[in-house]
This record gives structure tokens, sequence and C-alpha cells, in this order.
């Protein structure tokens, strides 16, 4: 018998530019070009999504159960008007970290506009009024000013620096107050 799924885990949300529905394998085109450019892979990391094969499995294996079960996690970003997919946002479950952190990327092209904050502020409503988390942490790399910038405007604050399991780089940790 197949896990019961979270009863929000299909949930799409709206803010006032954006529509966020959950990621899945129909996205697999997406999350491989998105995950494969250059700001991404400094920024967040290399994922190793080195085919469309590897966005597909990077969805249905990394984001699908975590989605269906606790009923939060990674949406894609696609604008109301023109219906263009333009970036992630979410709620992760990460090894290393006690709290849940938020997390986001946009295509280039759709930077400067104001998405990622958008999206950002939604998620984090989302998991703390719609699914009661007291806290929500971020990591970010330390020479991301523009991300530290929106993440302190969501109101987190910055408290250490941490390295996760496996990784060599020192990251910025923000936590909610």
């Amino acid at each position: 018998m197949s896990p019961k799924k979270h009863p929000s885990a299909n949930n799409t949300y709206e803010t006032e530019r954006l529509i966020l529905r959950p990621m899945s394998s129909e996205d697999k085109d997406f999350v491989f070009e998105l995950y494969n450019r250059p700001k991404f892979i400094q920024h967040i990391g290399n994922r190793n999504v080195n085919s469309i094969e590897d966005a597909e499995n990077y969805i249905l294996n990394r984001f699908a159960p975590q989605i269906e079960r606790l009923g939060f996690g990674n949406y894609l970003l696609v604008t109301k008007e023109g219906n263009e997919k333009v970036g992630a946002v979410g709620i992760f479950e990460r090894e290393g970290l006690d709290i849940v952190d938020i997390g986001y990327s946009l295509l280039e092209e759709f930077e400067g506009k104001g998405y990622a904050y958008e999206a950002a502020q939604k998620v984090k409503s989302i998991g703390m009024d719609d699914f009661g988390l007291t806290k929500i942490s971020a990591i970010i790399s330390k020479d991301n000013i523009s991300s530290q910038k929106l993440i302190e405007k969501l109101g987190l604050r910055f408290k250490k620096h941490v390295i996760l399991p496996g990784e060599t780089e020192e990251l910025n940790y923000y936590e909610t107050e």
C-alpha cells in the first residue's frame, strides 16, 4: 500500500503576479535548464542534473516525497500574465539543519522584477500560517548579497555560519526571529 498523500500536496497558490504549483515530472525540462544555469551552480550548487532524465528523477526522488509527506515543498513559479515558467521557490527539509529552510531560484532573465520576494513571502506565509511552522531558516552563500537582502526583508536574521554535511562551503545561516 502506498503512503497516504498529505491533503495539501496538490495545493496551488497565487500571489499578485504569480501562480505557485507543486513541481511535477512535467517540469523536467525547466528544472534541467534552471539547475544548469551558471548562477544556480554558483549560488546554490551543482545538483548533478546532467540530463532531462536526471531532472525528472530529481523531481520524483527529492521533491515529490517531501510534498506528499509534509504537504509543502518545492513550487514552480509561473507568471499569470504570459504563463511563463520563471523559477522555483520552496521550503525544504535539509540534512544538517534542524529547521526547514526556504529557498528560491529564478532564471536570470526574470530577476530584478520582485518575483523572488513575492514568491518567498507567499511560501513563508504558507509554512507558518497554513502549516504552523514556528521557525523557518535560510542558507545563503556569502557572496550572494541580493539573496541576503531578500531574506532579511522577509524578516529572517543572520545567526551564524554553517557547513552542511558533505559540503565544504561555509554558508550564512538565517532564521526567523
